[in-house]
C-alpha cells in the first residue's frame, strides 16, 4: 500500500465520520460505555485476586507431633516433611517456644504454665506450600505419617477461600468475554447504519471495477478510529476514578490493600485500546460483508 493510497483511505474514513457525525457519536458512545463497564470489572477482578492472594500467602499448615515420639523418630519425621514436593518452607516449633508465643498473646491467662504447672502444648511443624491450593493435599499426606498427631490449617475457611477464588476467576472471565462480544455486536450494528447509507456508492464502486479491499479499507479505518476514540474515554475516566479510590482507601481502609494505579492502569489501558480498535474493525468487517456481494 503506497502512502498516497493510505492517505486516501484515512481521508475517506474521517470524511465518513464527520459526514455521519451522529452515528459516529453513537458508535463511540457504545464502545465507551461497554469498555467502561468491562474495565471496571477488570479492576474489580484484579483486586479480588490480589486480596485473595494476600490471604493465601498467610495460610500455613500446623502439624502437631505425638507426645511419645523419640528424638530419632522426630528427626526422621522432619526429613519426610521437608521432602514433600509441594512444600516450600518447614519450621520446627518446640513446645517451650509455643508456650512463649501463647504467653505473649494471652498474658496472665497462661501464667504459671511451664513453671509450676506442666506445659500442655505439643511440638509442631509450621509448613508453607509452594502453591497455596496444595495445602489440603499436603495436610492429607501429613496425617498419614507416623508421629503426626493432628494437622490444622483452618480446613473450612481455606477450602471456601479456594472455591471462592476459582468462582471469581471463571465468572470474571465469562463476564469479560460476554461484554467484549456484546460490544462487537453493538458496534457492528451501529456501523452498519453508516454502511447502509453508502450502499449505492459501494455498489457503483464495485460495478466500475474497484477491488473489495479498496472498498473495505476506508470502512476498516473508520471502525478502528471509532473504536479507538471510544476506548480513550473510559481509559481516562477509569484512571481518574481508580486513582481517587486507591487514595481514599489508603487513608480510610488501611486493612484493604488495593493494587496501585501504576501497577495496573498501563496494562489495562493498552488492553482497552486494543479491544476498542479490534471491536471497531470487526464491526466494520461484519457490516460491509453483504454489500460486497454484488
Amino acid at each position: 500500500m503506497s502512502p498516497r493510497t493510505l492517505f486516501y483511505y484515512i481521508k475517506e474514513a474521517f470524511r465518513s465520520i464527520f459526514r455521519n457525525s451522529w452515528m459516529s457519536l453513537a458508535s463511540i458512545g457504545v464502545v465507551a460505555v461497554t469498555l467502561f463497564i468491562l474495565g471496571s470489572f477488570m479492576l474489580l477482578n484484579i483486586n479480588v485476586e490480589h486480596l485473595t492472594g494476600e490471604i493465601k500467602d498467610q495460610v500455613e499448615i500446623i502439624a502437631y507431633v505425638d507426645w511419645e515420639i523419640t528424638p530419632e523418630a522426630l528427626d526422621e519425621l522432619r526429613v519426610r516433611v521437608i521432602r514433600l514436593p509441594q512444600v516450600e518452607e518447614v519450621r520446627f516449633v518446640d513446645r517451650d517456644e509455643a508456650l512463649l508465643r501463647l504467653k505473649d498473646k494471652l498474658g496472665p491467662m497462661v501464667e504459671g504454665y511451664g513453671e509450676g504447672r506442666p506445659n500442655p502444648l505439643r511440638d509442631s511443624f509450621e509448613i508453607r506450600t509452594i502453591v497455596p491450593e496444595d495445602i489440603p493435599a499436603v495436610a492429607a499426606a501429613l496425617m498419614d505419617m507416623p508421629g503426626i498427631a493432628r494437622v490444622d490449617y483452618g480446613t473450612e475457611v481455606v477450602e471456601k477461600l479456594f472455591q471462592f477464588t476459582a468462582v471469581v476467576k471463571w465468572v470474571g472471565m465469562a463476564f469479560m468475554l460476554g461484554l467484549a462480544l456484546t460490544a462487537a455486536f453493538l458496534i457492528a450494528n451501529t456501523i452498519k447504519l453508516t454502511v447502509n447509507a453508502r450502499a449505492n456508492e459501494i455498489m457503483i464502486m464495485k460495478y466500475v471495477g474497484a477491488t473489495e479491499w479498496f472498498i473495505r479499507w476506508p470502512f476498516l479505518i473508520e471502525g478502528m478510529l471509532l473504536g479507538a476514540f471510544g476506548a480513550l474515554l473510559p481509559m481516562l475516566l477509569l484512571a481518574y476514578l481508580y486513582g481517587r479510590t486507591v487514595a481514599w482507601a489508603e487513608l480510610n481502609l488501611v486493612f484493604l490493600p488495593l493494587v496501585s494505579p501504576q501497577a495496573v492502569l498501563g496494562d489495562m489501558g493498552r488492553i482497552l485500546l486494543v479491544l476498542g480498535t479490534g471491536i471497531g474493525c470487526l464491526g466494520s468487517l461484519v457490516s460491509i460483508r453483504r454489500f460486497l456481494r454484488v
